[in-house]
Order: structure tokens, then sequence, then C-alpha cells
């Protein structure tokens, strides 16, 4: 699994400002205002090496009726729970809290790795000041000032050194890996078990029922794929977990290590905020994704009731919205090899290679239906296309002005490569350089 750091504390310390600063983008809303982080923001940065998972959470406040602090209360237990490593953060400013010796107390009782980052010591005064948050008796504590930078450098170090070995596991296998994700509850150990033939997963009614992304392989009727089922999680007694947020944290580590992402719908709910919260986590990592649409055999069909359903979906997944769409039931095994089918197809169009000189005759016609539009009197030629080495689609077009070339001729560009070569459900990069 990829690692995964959270970044805790009670509110208005500066998680935010760090994450922000983590991973090189104004990210996360930031304002003075207690409690602004109401949502969890997740981000990616690489140091030393390495590829981290970010996950921004909000402010932690214990005892509280408030709606959105025990929201946050929920996640940051969650977060604990799957981090690798956690960054807890306080505020040299307001010096130990109750709220903070509660947070510590919380994170002692885990067993696992902590950094905690004293914010906001910019000047001599506040470094004194911050010996106080030695007592909190964290092995590896660090002054920084997140606004500013000073001191990130050397918690990223302590946050690598901390993490578990990256392990070569499913990586060393070449053949597709293939992750299964989706709101608690769609039936995504269903569908794993219904291909397996066996009851690999437990399934139950109870949303959320596996734990841990359980990997099976999958070498029947001639094909080899891992399958990931990446479900939701066990009900604790004493903490109410937020099932959504648990999913997006699952789907996060699991994309990682996968290549063609099935997600699954429930097909009376439809296409939700958290499936696109997944949708949109898929396509920023470039991986193949195929969209199953479970439970069909409860919906009271008409003529175009399928077509009707997937020009909705397709309508939220603007713009990129060539994805494959299948109708099953992984309770009456139904389409369910066509699934399989699909995936290897999408898989395909991932991995396929397309000769530049084929690339440039296409570029020719492209140009020749319609040209880019000038910029401020000057033309702008597009001389050459190849195709980039890396693990998914990508292009590089050389021009003369690359930085004036406008996102609806971009735009274009992507639609007519889809049209002229299958690149149906894999996200596309195109960058513009200068010849």
């Amino acid at each position: 699994m990829s690692s995964l750091v959270a970044i805790v504390g009670r509110p208005n310390v500066g998680k935010s400002t760090l994450f922000n600063r983590l991973i090189g983008e104004r990210k996360a809303i930031i304002n003075n205002e207690s409690g602004v982080t109401r949502d969890r923001i997740y981000g990616r940065t690489e140091w030393n090496g390495r590829s981290v998972n970010v996950v921004d959470t909000g402010g932690f406040v214990t005892n509280s009726d408030d709606i959105f602090e025990a929201a946050i209360r929920s996640q940051v237990q969650i977060a604990i729970d799957e981090a690798d490593v956690i960054i807890f953060m306080v505020d040299v400013t307001t010096g130990i809290t109750d709220l903070d010796e509660s947070v510590a107390r919380m994170l002692r009782k885990s067993p696992k790795k902590v950094v905690l980052c004293v914010n906001k010591v910019d000047n001599h005064t506040r470094q004194l000041a911050a010996n106080e948050f030695w007592g909190l008796g964290f092995d590896d504590t660090f002054f920084l000032s997140s606004m500013t930078g000073s001191g990130s450098g050397e918690v990223l170090d302590a946050v690598i050194d901390l993490m578990p070995p990256e392990s070569a596991g499913l990586e060393d296998l070449d053949i597709p890996k293939i992750a299964i994700l989706g709101r608690p509850n769609v039936g995504k150990s269903s569908f794993v078990n219904a291909l397996l033939g066996e009851d690999r997963n437990i399934v139950t009614d109870i949303a959320g029922t596996t734990r841990d992304a359980i990997h099976s392989r999958y070498t029947k009727y001639g094909k080899d794929f891992i399958l990931i089922d990446t479900a939701g999680i066990r009900k604790k007694k004493k903490v109410h977990e937020d099932l959504e947020f648990y999913s997006v944290i699952r789907a996060i580590k699991s994309i990682d290590e996968t290549d063609i992402c099935v997600m699954i719908l429930d097909a009376e709910l439809g296409i939700e905020a958290q499936d696109m919260a997944i949708f949109s986590l898929i396509q920023r990592r470039r991986r193949g994704v195929v969209i199953l649409v479970n439970k069909w055999d409860l919906i009271e069909k008409e003529t175009n009731t399928a077509r009707d359903y997937e020009i909705k979906i397709k309508e939220k997944l603007s713009p990129f919205n060539d994805v494959p769409i299948l109708f099953v039931s992984a309770l009456d095994k139904q389409r369910i090899f066509k699934a399989v089918e699909l995936v290897e197809e999408v898989y395909a169009n991932k991995i396929q290679r397309i000769k530049t000189s084929v690339l440039n005759e296409a570029l020719q016609e492209m140009m020749k239906k319609n040209p880019p539009p000038s910029h401020r009197g000057k033309m702008i030629s597009i001389k050459y296309v190849t195709q980039l080495p890396t693990k998914y689609p990508a292009f590089a077009f050389f021009c003369n002005y690359p930085k004036h070339v406008k996102e609806n001729y971009k735009n274009y560009l992507e639609n007519q490569l889809r049209e002229r070569f299958n690149f149906t459900g894999v996200p596309l990069s195109i960058i513009f350089k200068e010849k």
C-alpha cells in the first residue's frame, strides 16, 4: 500500500497552512476563524525519492455537541487508524492546552509513529517558549513556522524516516492490478465473490463489513490479474466512524498500486458526491476506470432506462466522460464477465503505444480540420507530436508559442485523439513544449 500521513490537532493551529506547504499548492482553505477546515483535503508530495499521500483533517474538539466538531473527531480517529505516520500540530502562542493534552493521550495509545510539530515558532522568544512542548512526551518534536516554511524540510525528513519500507509486492507481478472502489455497501465484496466463485470476502447487509483491502489473484478462463477489494470499515463499539471518509482514504491508498479502477455504484442511489470524489482521485492519478452500476436487478425498467441512466452519469462526470458504463447484478452474476472484458479493454487502451509517424499524420489532419487560433496576432503553429514514455497515455505537442495555446484547443486535440485512437476509460495528459 502507498504511504499516508495525517495532519491532526485542535482547530486553528496551522494544519492547513502546513498541508499547503507540503503539497506545494494553496488547496486547503486558510482562515483565522477556528475550525475552518470542515472537510478532508487530500494531496500528494514527493520528498527524498518517496511519494507520500497527505490528509489534512479538520480541527479536533472533544466533548462538543457541535455537529461539525463531532464529524471532525471521527475523521481524526480514522486518520489515526489509517495513517502510517501522524503529524500532530500544536501552537506555541497558546502553550499546551487541555485539548492538546487530550489529543496527545489519544496518540500515545496508538502504535503509530507520531511527529510533534510546534507551529508559529518564528523568533527567538518563541523558540524558547516551544521547549515546553517536550513535556507532551514525543521523541520526534520539531519547531517550525508553516507560514514561512522554516523547519518544514526537517519535518519531512523525519516523516520519510518513520515510513515503513516500500514493498515490491504487487509491482513485481507483470499483470494488471484492478482495484474495486465505491462507497460502503454498494456491493464491492459481492462483485469480487461472484468473480472468484467463492466467498473470499465476508458479505453482509451492514455497510463497511470489510476492514482491510483484500488482494485476490484471478486466474480463470485464461485470464490473470490481481483483484483488490477496497471495502468499507467495521463498526467499532466506542467510535462513531465516518464511513465515507474511510472509503476515500482506502481509495487513495489503493489507487496508487493499481492499473485499472472499477468504480461500483448503487443503481438505486445513482452517482453521489462521494463517488465523484473517488472518480476525481482516479482521474488525477491517471488510472484507467470502468463504472459498474450494481443492483440493476432492483430497478424497474422501461425501453430507454439504461440509456437515460448512462447519460445522467456522463453528464456528472464531464468533461472526462469517455468512460465505459455497464449495468450489472453481483447477486445474480448478471454481466459479471462482461465487466472483466471491459477491464481488459481499458487496460489495453492504457498501455498502448502509438507510433510517432502515425500521430503526426493524424496531427496534420486535425490542424487542417481546425487550425490553432492565433494569440494577439501571433500565429500558433504545432510542428510535431510524440507520445511520452509514461505509464499512462501522455502526449507532447511541440509548437512556437506553447504558453498561448488555449484550453479549448487543448480539449479539441484530446477529443480528436480519443476519436482516432481508442482511449476509452483512460485519462489523457497533453502538454505543449517549445519547438
